[in-house]
């Protein structure tokens, strides 16, 4: 509905700002010209990119008025520029004035025009999400009277959106929700209810004592999809590390994954791809260095592919240039050392330089990697670190990396306790990462490959 509106409101606008800028400002006669059909047909594919990168479509159910605001005006300035600077710069007129008077009306007549109806159709949606049973899908986690509390300050609030499924208790005491939501089960349930049941939102209502037991639930529960909220601590609240927001009456805090901006992620993977297609080109002279010393090395293939767990847990083969001798890993799956007898003499430098990881440039072509992210792992040796730390998980939320902030610092990892040192980066990239903090990583990485100093 929503990209109906935009798509027809930037056809409007372009074709009033076109009438106004030849009639108005030009002092011409209006014609339908060639200029008017270019701008008709790409003007408006133009507007439709940039909300595309700017996330405009994402949950548009759970825009409010001042967010719809923002973003719109935000993004009029934006494209507005944009336009005025390829486009409307090169007219001839008048007066200078006349370039600020063509600015000022496309920014104003795309804004108007764009705005109007996405807030009658944003009203419409308030509407009909506050009728009963159109809410979002909400489970409580919980069932002690802190859980009950919550429940009452969301319901007496009018401007309740939520439609609450039922309730999952922590222990067998935790019923106090009987007979107001129905009981969905024991937390050790979460998944089976994700999947039996089309959650939106899930309220973590748990007492203090339980919260050594939130990074469990997290897991259960955060699939990048749905909406989670929970109660701050006193600590949280004082140290002023979270912006808090009265929601629906209750004080609760949206617990966020990924901060990274969409359209952050947009550039990021524009960046990848391109930076991977100049890497693949650029790089064919290392390439072939590479694969004449791997093969001259030792015997046995150039490429060394590899089972590893990607995005989602998705599993992947990913590409390196071979640097132990051939079935190194015959007695099982074993982590390499410093001086480990089975990485031949060129492949100890190639790991040094990190030349043996040239290739995974097309692992993130294929979709598989990014340039920037978790380093990825076996399955053998993530199901032995998940038992030590199970939050270990949330890295395979996003795409895994040839490069990441805990491969700068520790680079291949000898031991299962290495990777938890390692991990801890890389769950602190996941918490903070941006493109400022990747192009950091890659500066930091490009100096290990410049000065050997790769372990």
């Amino acid at each position: 509905m929503f990209v109906v509106s935009d798509y027809f409101s930037a056809i409007i606008s372009w074709a009033l700002f076109f009438f106004l800028r030849k009639t108005w400002i030009e002092n011409q006669e209006f014609t339908l010209d060639v200029n008017f059909w270019l701008g008709i047909f790409l003007i408006p594919l133009f507007w439709m990119l940039l909300y595309f990168v700017q996330g405009t479509y994402i949950e548009m159910r759970r825009m409010f008025r001042l967010k719809l605001l923002n973003m719109t005006l935000s993004i009029s300035v934006i494209g507005s520029l944009i336009i005025f600077f390829s486009i409307i710069l090169d007219d001839q007129v008048r007066s200078y004035e006349g370039y600020y008077w063509n600015f000022l009306i496309l920014l104003v007549v795309h804004f108007g025009a764009t705005f109007t109806p996405r807030l009658i159709i944003n009203t419409w949606l308030v509407h009909t999400i506050r009728k009963p049973g159109n809410g979002f899908k909400t489970v409580i986690i919980g069932g002690t009277e802190k859980a009950v509390d919550i429940l009452e300050e969301i319901r007496k609030n009018v401007k309740n959106v939520n439609s609450f499924l039922g309730y999952v208790n922590m222990n067998g005491n935790d019923r106090q929700l009987d007979g107001v939501l129905p009981y969905l089960g024991h937390f050790n349930d979460l998944e089976s209810i994700s999947q039996s049941e089309d959650v939106d939102e899930y309220i973590i209502a748990i007492e203090s004592a339980e919260h050594n037991k939130l990074m469990q639930i997290l897991l259960k529960i955060d699939n990048g999809s749905v909406r989670i909220k929970t109660l701050p601590d006193t600590y949280v609240i004082l140290s002023g590390t979270v912006k808090m927001t009265n929601i629906y009456g209750a004080l609760l805090l949206d617990v966020i994954s990924d901060s990274m901006p969409f359209w952050q992620k947009v550039l990021k993977r524009i960046m990848d791809l391109t930076m991977s297609l100049v890497a693949v080109v650029l790089l064919v002279p290392f390439y072939l260095f590479s694969a004449i010393a791997v093969k001259a090395s030792s015997p046995g293939p150039i490429f060394f592919l590899q089972d590893r767990i990607g995005k989602d847990g998705r599993v992947f083969k990913i590409i390196k240039f071979r640097t132990m001798f051939i079935d190194s890993e015959k007695n099982g799956p074993q982590l390499s050392s410093e001086n480990d007898p089975r990485i031949t003499k060129i492949g100890s430098f190639m790991r040094k330089t990190r030349l043996d990881e040239f290739p995974q440039f097309f692992n993130v072509l294929f979709g598989h990697m990014s340039i920037v992210g978790p380093r990825p792992e076996r399955k053998f040796y993530i199901d032995q670190i998940s038992k030590i730390e199970p939050q270990y998980n949330q890295l395979t939320k996003v795409r895994p990396g040839i490069t990441s902030w805990g491969q700068v610092k520790y680079g291949y990892a000898e031991n299962v306790d290495q990777m938890l040192q390692r991990m801890k980066f890389d769950l602190l990239y996941l918490k903070n990462r941006s493109i400022s903090l990747d192009v950091k990583i890659m500066l930091h990485t490009l100096l290990i490959v410049i000065k050997a100093e790769g372990k």
